[in-house]
């Protein structure tokens, strides 16, 4: 007896991309500082604003926004050990030090912050078995050894760790389908694939990876729709599209995967009324996946009238270029 898929089914009328509506719904994103969506997103409002400001860059309209006030909330969110938090009066954590470096790399402007406090507090993280704590409470996940890894690289400040324990363990997370989990013996997910892969980029060490095996596993989470899911039994998500496609895209195996079916899921996920994208056609927007809704277009499509996409860093790749920084990939 077949066991039914999980899926989705695709509407019989699916718009091309709307650049115009995505720019206006992430502008507008923000503005009503009363809004209940808008307050109840504070503990995230620095990946928030890199989610939102990156799809912009990637449409080039990122000079829609307010550079000044961006760089001052910023600047206000660093705290005395150097992290930086998610909002004024938060807490420090990896997750948010490396979205405002990402954001600061997008305007030339790693000035607002004290870089040598950012790399002090990333460096503390560190623990003896080279994993990563988010913060002082101790979780460690190899989340934020990306995240670690990602942000003094951008720095240009890797010297500070030691990259040798923090690849080894990476390593020693990577499980008998070729994935990676979130800590040694954990189940193997595209999300942490991609910072596991994202760190072995950065730090040249993709040949510990059996790449066909991964590439396979990866594959595998395309279901009929043309969606990505994460794992397997579970729906297809567009923030899939991007962390599925960008491994593959470290890899080298991107053209493992039926291109036309995903450009149609993804591209069904916008709202044609409002602008954004959802993870799945029919549900609310929000600047989480349109980001990544974009960002896999970026890929899937040579030609795209959006810029070009970093696979590592999730930046454009004239930022990387003019940083000078050279992730690995096993395509080149």
């Amino acid at each position: 007896m077949s066991i039914p898929v999980k899926d989705v089914v695709l509407p019989s009328t699916i718009p091309k991309l709307l650049l115009e509506k995505h720019t206006d719904y992430l502008v507008s994103y923000g503005t009503n500082k009363d809004d209940y969506t808008y307050c109840m997103t504070e503990h995230l409002r620095m990946s928030g604003m890199y989610w939102g400001l990156t799809a912009l860059d990637l449409m080039g309209h990122l000079d829609n926004t307010s550079k000044d006030e961006v760089l001052e909330f910023i600047s206000r969110c660093q705290s005395d050990c150097g992290g930086i938090s998610p909002s004024i009066n938060h807490d420090p954590h990896l997750l948010y030090t490396l979205s405002a470096v990402q954001i600061l790399c997008m305007y030339d402007a790693l000035d607002v912050i004290d870089v040598d406090k950012v790399v002090k507090y990333v460096k503390n993280r560190q623990q003896p078995d080279g994993s990563f704590t988010g913060d002082i409470w101790g979780e460690v996940d190899t989340r934020f050894s990306f995240c670690a890894v990602a942000t003094l690289s951008l720095l240009g400040r890797l010297d500070a760790i030691d990259v040798n324990k923090a690849v080894e363990f990476v390593r020693s997370c990577m499980n008998f389908d070729g994935g990676f989990g979130s800590k040694p013996g954990s189940e193997s997910h595209a999300g942490l694939i991609y910072c596991c892969l994202g760190l072995l980029s950065i730090t040249d060490s993709l040949h510990l990876v059996d790449a066909d095996r991964l590439g396979w596993w990866l594959c595998e989470r395309q279901l009929p729709s043309g969606g990505l899911n994460g794992r397997p039994e579970k729906l297809p998500d567009v923030c899939y599209s991007w962390w599925v496609l960008s491994s593959l895209t470290i890899l080298g195996r991107l053209h493992w995967i039926d291109k036309k079916k995903l450009l149609e899921f993804v591209l069904a996920c916008q709202d044609a009324e409002t602008g954004g994208f959802s993870d799945r056609p029919g549900d609310m927007v929000d600047p989480f996946h349109t980001l990544f809704g974009l960002a896999a277009i970026s890929l899937l499509e040579a030609d795209s009238v959006l810029k070009p996409i970093n696979p590592t860093y999730c930046m454009p790749e004239n930022i990387i270029d003019r940083l000078g920084v050279t992730p690995s990939r096993l395509d080149r």
